[in-house]
């Protein structure tokens, strides 16, 4: 089954990534299972490996590498899912995952911000209410003896 990445900013067709790209291993789940906690393997890992796939555009896989930089192990992207107790719903949860993680990678950085400069009469206004607040506490203070 392919794995499917929606499109959206960065990835504006969509990605498909063919079931000959993924490689998924299967173990037993820890927690509690009931009478097949020892028999069922549940445990999903699904294996993607960015650098050599050849459904992604060289910017699409620099972009992927830089974003997923601390979450992959020699250029490869693993997800792991063992929620469900039955594998089948694993291996969907493994792959909706992945795709989100993916998704999320390949969508472009905003653009730099442009550091803007106050307007003259926001400046003029926020002195005027200095000036203002001055002679208000001003007003307060106690007159000189003299």
């Amino acid at each position: 089954m392919d794995l499917t990445i929606p499109a959206g900013p960065g990835v504006p067709a969509g990605v498909i990534i063919p079931e000959s790209e993924l490689t998924e291993r299967f173990s037993r789940s820890s927690g509690p299972g009931g009478q097949g906690v020892n028999t069922a393997d549940s445990r999903v890992e699904l294996e993607f490996d960015i650098a050599a796939s050849e459904c992604l555009t060289p910017a699409q896989r620099r972009r992927a590498l830089a974003v997923l930089g601390t979450r992959l192990v020699d250029a490869r992207l693993v997800v792991t899912a063992s929620e469900h107790r039955s594998q089948r719903r694993n291996r969907v949860a493994a792959r909706d995952r992945m795709a989100t993680l993916l998704r999320d990678a390949l969508v472009p950085p905003p653009p730099p911000r442009r550091p803007t400069r106050p307007t003259r009469s926001s400046q003029l206004r926020r002195l005027d209410a200095k000036r203002k607040r001055a002679r208000t506490k001003a007003d307060r203070a106690r007159p000189d003896p003299e």
